[in-house]
């Protein structure tokens, strides 16, 4: 029985993941829809790419999946483990809720963070897993996850801020059609420096949740003999289902994360892509230039830090940012605060739902 969850929960988990890619492709070709530098096919292709292209940034160049390893030490799978709950049934739950709330969202058209969505989810389903016990769950890296709510939004629009100043600056002597010309072409590097961030990311949350899933049935797994020569002699299975902490990672994890996330980009995500183009405020080639490298380099800052952030908030945080250098008016400001409540509801609503899911799920595992 454990063993048939483990394998539903890497099914749910890649299933997120595809639709974490789906919902959040809007915010790396937004901009560049926007302004006409690439079709929305050839814009999600791009984006897709270079989602993928992030695995080999993360295993080859930085080293390390540093965001996996702190999504895997939100539970406290001892603490589970001891009110006689299964850990592995909280994480079903959550990516059940998770999945929930990014589908509910996309049909809504509501940009909202499928990485917070996925934490409300794991901190509701511990919670009601163990009678509501806060020492269930790491508060630590909880409560400063919700802090970059407000805080990765406002680094993305400083950051938004401060190149664009920079860029109108270097740019004051050039003529307007020429400019825009470059930033056209300038517009598909950030871009793809968007898209990597956001693969670094997201991607890497799934695989702390696959990675805590395995290390809660190490037990199972061990014990657990089939009797098919070919899974044990050929295969050799329980290679690659062995574990020993959260930093290590076997291959075919990252490698099918990155993949889900770069197929759900392919799929699109149109709704979400028009709230995030033109209706915070009005994009130009310059402004859509500044704003996607502001992302960027916000990502790769948090990713630096190992802290999940949502990719949805910083590119959000940085049009504000651009749109704010011509007049503040020119931001829109009444989107702006429906898709701030949008950000605050969902970690506890999340937790709501997979509290739901819990229950029902508990009732037959």
């Amino acid at each position: 029985m454990q063993l048939t969850v483990l394998f539903i929960i890497i099914g749910l988990a890649i299933l997120f993941d595809f639709l974490n890619g789906f919902h959040d492709a809007a915010n790396s070709i937004a901009t560049v829809v926007t302004t006409k530098v690439l079709t929305p096919i050839q814009a999600v292709i791009w984006a897709a790419f270079f989602n993928f292209v992030a695995f080999f940034i993360a295993k080859f160049i930085i080293g390390e999946f540093g965001v996996a390893d702190t999504i895997a030490k939100i539970i406290k799978e001892d603490v589970v483990v001891a009110f006689g709950s299964n850990p592995s049934v909280v994480v079903m739950a959550a990516l059940s809720a998770a999945i929930t709330w990014n589908i509910l969202t996309w049909k809504l058209g509501i940009p909202s963070s499928s990485s917070h969505t996925l934490i409300g989810g794991l901190a509701g389903g511990a919670l009601a897993a163990t009678g509501y016990d806060f020492s269930a769950i790491n508060s630590t890296i909880i409560l400063t996850i919700i802090a970059f709510i407000l805080v990765a939004p406002i680094i993305g629009l400083v950051a938004g801020n401060v190149i664009y100043i920079i860029t109108l600056n270097l740019c004051r002597n050039a003529k307007p059609h020429k400019a825009d010309a470059w930033f056209k072409k300038l517009q598909l590097v950030s871009s793809a420096m968007l898209s990597i961030g956001h693969g670094l990311n997201d991607s890497q949350k799934v695989m702390g949740v696959i990675t805590f899933a395995l290390l809660a049935n190490q037990t199972a797994i061990v014990n657990t003999d089939m009797n098919d020569w070919i899974l044990n002699d050929v295969f050799n299975w329980k290679h690659w289902f062995i574990t020993t902490s959260s930093t290590d990672i076997h291959d075919w994890v990252p490698i099918m994360c990155f993949s889900a996330i770069a197929l759900g980009t392919l799929g699109g995500g149109m709704k979400i892509l028009k709230t995030m183009g033109n209706k915070i405020t009005k994009i130009t080639p310059i402004e859509g230039f500044t704003a996607q490298t502001a992302s960027a380099i916000t990502l790769f800052f948090t990713e630096h830090i190992k802290m999940p952030v949502s990719t949805t908030h910083v590119i959000t945080g940085s049009i504000i940012g651009v749109g704010m250098v011509k007049r503040v008016s020119a931001v829109r400001w009444g989107v702006t605060i429906s898709l701030l409540w949008a950000w605050i509801l969902t970690i506890p609503v999340s937790a709501l739902i997979a509290t739901g899911f819990y229950y029902l799920f508990s009732m037959f595992f």
